[in-house]
């Protein structure tokens, strides 16, 4: 299959999903929707703890494999796309719809991104 989103640019969407989800009650007009909003907030500070710890550019603490972010960004769009019925909001058609969005959204991010990781990092000392 053809992956046309290297890790970089997958490290661009990440810094636009992040705030996106985290501001979709408010966008989408469902602020009343207290579950559905906990789990926006859940959803983007799950996505902002794995960019926080994944190792590329923009990680802050590179430690977790670009292809286990990858994984945990599967889940968290997996969750998305069922958290109206796990959670019980699916009667809110604002809500429902904008799950859908995230998780179909998260989901081809995903899928379309080249699982490549960053080259380790060598220091001026260390190729002397």
């Amino acid at each position: 299959m053809n992956q046309p989103i290297s890790r970089q640019a997958h490290g661009l969407a990440d810094l636009t999903y992040i705030p996106t989800v985290a501001a979709a009650p408010k966008l989408f007009g469902f602020e009343e929707e207290k579950t559905a909003v906990t789990v926006c907030y859940a959803l983007s500070g799950m996505a902002l703890i794995s960019g926080l710890m994944t190792r590329a550019e923009w990680g802050a603490f590179k430690v977790l494999p670009f292809k286990a972010h990858i994984a945990l960004d599967f889940v968290n769009s997996v969750t998305a796309l069922a958290a109206p019925w796990l959670f019980g909001f699916a009667h809110n058609k604002r809500a429902r719809n904008a799950f859908l969005g995230i998780g179909a959204v998260g989901l081809t991010a995903g899928l379309l991104t080249r699982p490549e990781e960053m080259p380790a990092y060598q220091s001026d000392e260390d190729s002397e």
